[in-house]
C-alpha cells in the first residue's frame, strides 16, 4: 500500500514512516502543507497520514482540496489535540479515522488497517448520466427506472462512452477498447458502426434523445447537447 505521511515534526515523521515501512507499507513523506499539496497532485496514494497543524497552511485546507479534486483518498488525520471542531471539520470533509498525539504506532498501524480494510470492501458501482442509470455488477442500464436491454458489447460501449463524455473518440480507440489487439482491419471497423448504431436506436427509443453524435472522418462524441 503506497502511503503519504504529512507531519511537519521531523523525528515523529521519521519515526512513522520507519515503522510503517517495516509493517509493509511503501512510505513517502512530507514536512510542510505546500510540499504535501504537490505530492497528492502529482501522485496517486492509497491512504494519507495527514497532521491538522502544517507550516504554510493546515491539514485541514489541504483535507478540503483534495476533496474538491474528488480524490476519495483514505486520510487519517492527526492532532495534537482532542478537539471535536477539528474533529467535525475532518469527518465532514470525509477523512476516514482521527487520531489524537500521542499516540502508539501499533494503534496506528491498526487504525491504518482498519482503513484499508474497510476501502476494499466490494461497492456495488453505479454509473448515472442523464436520467441513465448503469449498474455495472449487474452489468443492467435503464432510464427513469425502465429497463434497456442491451447486448454484452453494447453495455461496454455505453460505459465507453460515458467514460469519455464531451471528448471525441476515435473508431480505432473503440475498437481497441472493445477488442485489444485481437481484431483489426476494414471489418472491425464496420462492426463498431453496426454496435453504435444499434445502441443509439435503443437508447433513442428509451430515452428520447440522441447522445452519440458522429463526427465525420473522425469517430464519435457522446453529450446531451
Amino acid at each position: 500500500m503506497k502511503l503519504l505521511i504529512v507531519e511537519d515534526e521531523s523525528l515523529l515523521r521519521e519515526d512513522m514512516s520507519g515503522y510503517l515501512t517495516e509493517r509493509g507499507f511503501d512510505c513517502e513523506t512530507a514536512a510542510d502543507y505546500r510540499e504535501g499539496y504537490r505530492r497528492i497532485t502529482e501522485s496517486k496514494y492509497d491512504i494519507i497520514v495527514l497532521d491538522i497543524t502544517l507550516p504554510g497552511g493546515t491539514g485541514i485546507d489541504l483535507l478540503r482540496k483534495l476533496r474538491t479534486s474528488s480524490l476519495s483518498t483514505a486520510v487519517l488525520i492527526l492532532s495534537a489535540k482532542d478537539s471535536l471542531p477539528d474533529k467535525m471539520k475532518g469527518f465532514g470533509l470525509g477523512a476516514d479515522d482521527y487520531l489524537t498525539k500521542p499516540f502508539y504506532m501499533e494503534e496506528l498501524t491498526a487504525r491504518l488497517n482498519a482503513i484499508l480494510r474497510r476501502r476494499v470492501t466490494p461497492v456495488r458501482q453505479v454509473t448515472r448520466f442523464d436520467g441513465l442509470e448503469i449498474d455495472v455488477d449487474a452489468r443492467s442500464v435503464s432510464f427513469q427506472q425502465k429497463p434497456i436491454t442491451l447486448t454484452k458489447k453494447e453495455f461496454e460501449l455505453l460505459l465507453f462512452f460515458i467514460d469519455n463524455a464531451g471528448r471525441v473518440v476515435s473508431k480505432r480507440a473503440i475498437v481497441e477498447h472493445l477488442w485489444g489487439d485481437e481484431f483489426g482491419g476494414s471489418d472491425s471497423m464496420d462492426t463498431i458502426y453496426v454496435h453504435t448504431m444499434n445502441l443509439r436506436k435503443k437508447l433513442i427509443a428509451h430515452t428520447g434523445t440522441d447522445y452519440i453524435k458522429t463526427v465525420y472522418g473522425t469517430g464519435y462524441k457522446w453529450s446531451n447537447q
